[in-house]
């Protein structure tokens, strides 16, 4: 296995994507150039069919650029690899295994010992807040539940890049809240380099330290909106989702990122609660 909080740059180099239909063909990504650095989180927003999966997807091997390459930690990607590891909005768990053989089981599938597989279960289903439901079988959690047993799943691997397409969409606004203050602690204390996919533009503000804007059609990055500068000397991460997007830092950002959404033809959906607090900081 990688050795524990190794991180990986990601590199998008001229990439561009062409899908072939029955009518013909479509060029899905215009050539996009695009850096993460090692230990960032970068969430991407833009329209629907604009080509943020399909760069998360390009990233994890699932998927292959048109022209240009991806270099994920200095390597060229050429298929999925350990040092990746990817969260969808659907938790796809196996539904007949507990909580704990779920999150282990890609490390037996790697041949790790039962008694270190063990003791790394057991961190992670602390580190998740899943303690108590060891043995729960999927069916018997809810929504976030599953989904904590999904990111544990995956940070187990200890992966150099954690890629998430969309893993908070199928939730309730509530616990949706609740997973996007999880995944911020989770990530500060057990850094990797992050790219997540989402449609909420608060979202994607409140996580991430930079916010990639794109528009399509064919999709292009429109712009990089800086946030840890501004989290950092406002110490976001110390504050509740709520006090954060009440603050006025977080609106402007906020407002930024819409606006250009709009001058690209397309508006972010807004979630239930958010919306809410939105209104009353507008």
């Amino acid at each position: 296995m990688e050795t524990r909080n190794a991180m990986s740059e990601v590199c998008f180099e001229n990439v561009t994507r062409r899908f072939e239909t029955g009518s013909g063909s479509y060029e899905a990504l215009e050539p996009i150039t695009l850096r993460i650095p090692k230990g960032d989180f970068v969430a991407i927003v833009g329209p629907s069919g604009c080509g943020k999966t399909t760069l998360l997807r390009m990233a994890a091997g699932l998927d292959f650029p048109t022209t240009g390459g991806v270099i994920v930690g200095n390597k060229e990607v050429a298929g999925p690899g350990s040092d990746r590891a990817v969260v969808f909005q659907q938790f796809a768990l196996l539904p007949w295994k507990t909580v704990s053989e779920n999150i282990g089981f890609g490390l037996k599938c790697r041949g790790v010992a039962a008694a270190k597989r063990a003791e790394m279960v057991a961190r992670y289903i602390a580190i998740m807040g899943l303690s108590g439901h060891e043995q729960s079988y999927p069916h018997q959690l809810s929504g976030g539940m599953q989904q904590r047993v999904a990111i544990a799943r995956s940070l187990i691997l200890e992966p150099n890049l954690l890629l998430m397409d969309e893993p908070f969409g199928a939730l309730d606004a509530q616990t949706r809240i609740e997973m996007q203050e999880e995944l911020l602690r989770v990530t500060a204390s057990d850094r990797r380099t992050v790219l997540f996919i989402t449609h909420s533009v608060e979202e994607a503000v409140y996580l991430a330290d930079r916010v990639i804007v794109m528009a399509g059609r064919p999709g292009r990055i429109r712009e990089t909106i800086e946030v840890r500068d501004i989290r950092k000397a406002e110490a976001w991460d110390s504050k509740t989702v709520e006090d954060v997007m009440e603050m006025d830092s977080f609106v402007r950002l906020r407002t930024q990122v819409w606006r250009l959404l709009r001058e690209s033809g397309s508006a972010a959906p807004r979630d239930g609660v958010r919306a809410r607090h939105l209104s009353i900081a507008s």
